[in-house]
């Protein structure tokens, strides 16, 4: 097994337990990636193969990667950061997995769903390629509308029609430069084009499509791509150690638990932590902040008296404790919530994290705000309804119980195991919810 992934992240947390549980089963899995992920790669029991130094910007964030994404927001955002981050490195990562494969003949190549380099290997060779998906379902469909935009599904008649008019609009305005540098991607590396839709023109889709989440926070289309399988949650592993920070004990207390959090690589904290430290400061909770990175954490000083702040806890031990999370709407940390029952606040900018809120909206689990919105009056209005409604907490508690009904790990690994065996045949009929 060759898996490949993107350094960041959100691309790898999802791919450790699958890794793992590989291993478990006896299979030689080595791991494309990242050298900051090295130690990640080798707890899960997979051998690492570094990606060349010129690619590999992992344990940066975007803007230190990346400085001309400084500043970007909504669609301009999305599209140069899919054009920058995914298609203009794969060329190279194709070549450095081509070299993998020379020495490792792979029964089959496991990237996540934006791993394009991965793709072009799997073309070129003719190897079975799968995907795990590191966000939401990104192929298009009748049914819903193109990704961006953060827009809820639609299989109506009308709905069908805004959803092709805004594909349209997509192709041939929006989205028409993405489109043109796919075209332009393939032909470098000598694969034919593809006369598809932006965001499909740069891959073609793989035998299997494992979609880490459940059935129910996911939108219902009528044309999955065939061997689709919603296998899950899957959360990371455990760290080895942990060594709570000394206020952990307050967790247990009779205030209600709010954790703020932007993920791992928005550095902005002046949109969500400070007008959430300060809405919620001094009201009667107990307010979790983690940076995920190297944040300019002095614009929160001074700290209010009921605001603990930590760069990172592992969700495994924190989720359990918290009442409601806030958050920009990174898909790894929605999970991580809904996953332990957790309803959410959720403040979309960019990214996918329209598209993840949108479905945050879609599954009743908690409040979205519109950019406008998020104020200290918005925050704290927003804290306060998902704290005191409790129809968005027993939404998130029926996803738990649906994620803790599957075992992703194990049912994802059968799955691979499938692929390989039948050179790309998925054996269960289809796509499954």
């Amino acid at each position: 097994m060759l898996i490949a992934t993107t350094p960041a992240p959100g691309h790898i947390v999802s791919m450790l337990e699958v890794a793992r549980e590989l291993a478990r089963r006896g299979h030689e899995v080595r791991w494309y990636t990242g050298r900051a992920f090295r130690k990640q790669v080798e707890q899960a029991g997979a051998c690492f193969e570094p990606m060349s130094a010129g690619l590999d910007f992992g344990g940066k964030s975007r803007e230190e990667a990346f400085p001309g994404h400084a500043g970007l927001t909504g669609i301009a955002s999305f599209t140069i950061g899919v054009r920058d981050i995914f298609y203009r490195t794969a060329p190279r990562q194709m070549d450095d997995l081509l070299a993998v494969l020379e020495r490792f003949p792979a029964d089959c190549v496991l990237a996540d769903d934006m791993c394009y380099g991965a793709c072009f290997a799997a073309e070129r060779t003719g190897i079975p390629l799968a995907w795990l998906s590191n966000s939401v379902y990104i192929l298009g469909s009748r049914d819903t509308a193109p990704l961006g935009r953060g827009l809820g599904p639609s299989s109506s008649p009308l709905g069908r029609i805004r959803n092709a008019l805004l594909r349209f609009a997509g192709d041939r305005v929006v989205m028409r430069d993405l489109r043109r540098e796919a075209d332009r991607t393939r032909a470098l590396v000598g694969l034919p084009r593809l006369r598809t839709g932006a965001m499909e023109n740069i891959a073609r889709p793989p035998a299997l499509y494992l979609v880490g989440t459940v059935p129910s926070f996911e939108f219902p289309r009528s044309d999955l791509l065939p061997g689709t399988h919603f296998v899950g949650g899957l959360l990371g592993l455990p760290p080895d150690d942990f060594d709570p920070p000394g206020w952990w004990a307050e967790l247990r207390g009779s205030r209600p638990v709010v954790l703020i959090t932007q993920g791992t690589t928005a550095n902005d904290v002046e949109w969500l932590l400070v007008p959430t430290v300060r809405a919620l400061a001094g009201r009667d909770v107990l307010v979790v902040v983690t940076t995920g990175s190297g944040l300019d954490v002095d614009r929160l000083r001074p700290l209010p008296d009921n605001v603990r702040l930590e760069r990172f806890i592992p969700y495994h031990h924190l989720l359990p404790h918290v009442d409601v999370m806030v958050t920009n709407g990174g898909y790894n940390g929605v999970n991580a919530a809904l996953a332990q029952g957790v309803p959410l606040v959720v403040a979309p900018r960019s990214e996918e994290n329209p598209d993840v809120a949108a479905r945050v909206k879609w599954a009743g689990a908690g409040v979205v705000l519109r950019r406008r919105a998020v104020s200290e009056a918005g925050l704290r209005d927003a804290v306060a309804t998902v704290l005191n409604d409790e129809r968005y907490r027993r939404r998130a508690r029926a996803l738990a119980e649906e994620h803790r009904s599957r075992d992703a790990p194990r049912r994802a690994a059968e799955l691979i195991e499938s692929m390989a065996d039948f050179q790309g045949q998925i054996p269960t009929g289809g796509a499954t919810r």
